[in-house]
């Protein structure tokens, strides 16, 4: 039998993320990110609304390298399986793959907000909101 862990990140910070819909008595893990943290200069503002969305869900909270935090947890919860929610962030992907050289991932794809193709500097709420009223209250 596999026992699964969910990895929440920031871009699925949701009681709807599909993967906690699919695996909802599985537990789940959030990682402050340091390095991330740091290269976005992320405000305390953006923390606090990410520490109060992270309230909101069944997930246990660390701190430290993402990939070692949740390969930690995978082995304490004896699991074989992480589950998580799609991002197009580099990092996620980078991330994924240093989980499936330990153990196997399960990634579930999430309903755009809206649909766009071109780039959109994903730094500060303010630029993404900028191109993305434009859709959504087209």
């Amino acid at each position: 039998m596999t026992n699964q862990i969910i990895w929440i990140h920031g871009d699925c910070l949701s009681p709807h993320n599909p993967a906690l819909q699919a695996y909802p008595d599985a537990p789940a893990i959030w990682v402050w990110d340091d390095a991330l943290i740091e290269e976005w200069q992320l405000s305390l503002k953006r923390l606090t609304f990410i520490y109060e969305c992270l309230l909101e869900l069944p997930v246990e909270i660390r701190r430290g390298k993402v990939a070692q935090e949740i390969l930690t947890f995978a082995q304490e919860n004896n699991a074989d399986l992480v589950v998580t929610a799609d991002s197009p962030s580099p990092r996620f992907h980078h991330i994924c793959d240093e989980l499936e050289r330990s153990l196997n991932l399960e990634v579930f794809e999430v309903e755009p907000f809206f649909d766009y193709d071109g780039y959109i500097d994903l730094k500060r709420f303010s630029r993404y909101w900028k191109v993305a009223e434009k859709y959504v209250f087209e």
